[in-house]
């Protein structure tokens, strides 16, 4: 059955607001750095958009008659690009000596970054494949 005729989950959805969460919480965080701020804010957005991530994540593992393999094509190659962007992000945080709970915090953002958008790119795309 062609995945078009039949309703899927809202994984772009889900991804799109997950995106919001961490570039809110990652902006809010740099912009305070180097200042002690309070990491309620980041806190919430980064857990928030990792349960998101993970209901994606199980949301996915539901849908059957799904172009799986153009899926992993394209998410396998987004995730390989996002991973050196995010290496270089850590890098240049460490290098800017963060540290502690704002590193952690920092952290986590950009890896639900890395991990959040080649489900995206690669639901978006497999969505309209053909098996």
């Amino acid at each position: 059955m062609n995945t078009r005729a039949k309703k899927l989950p809202p994984v772009s959805e889900i991804s799109v607001v997950v995106l919001a969460l961490v570039v809110a919480g990652g902006v809010y965080l740099a912009a305070h750095l180097p200042k002690h701020t309070s990491l309620a804010f980041t806190t919430f957005t980064v857990v928030a958009a990792a349960v998101l991530v993970l209901v994606n994540l199980v949301l996915l593992t539901r849908l059957t008659g799904f172009a799986w393999k153009t899926f992993f094509q394209v998410a396998k190659w987004t995730l390989f690009a996002y991973a050196i962007f995010a290496a270089a992000l850590e890098y240049i945080f460490v290098k800017d000596g963060v540290r502690g709970s704002v590193l952690v915090l920092m952290s986590a953002t950009i890896v639900i970054f890395a991990v959040n958008l080649p489900i995206h790119f690669g639901f978006t795309v497999a969505r309209y494949a053909d098996n």
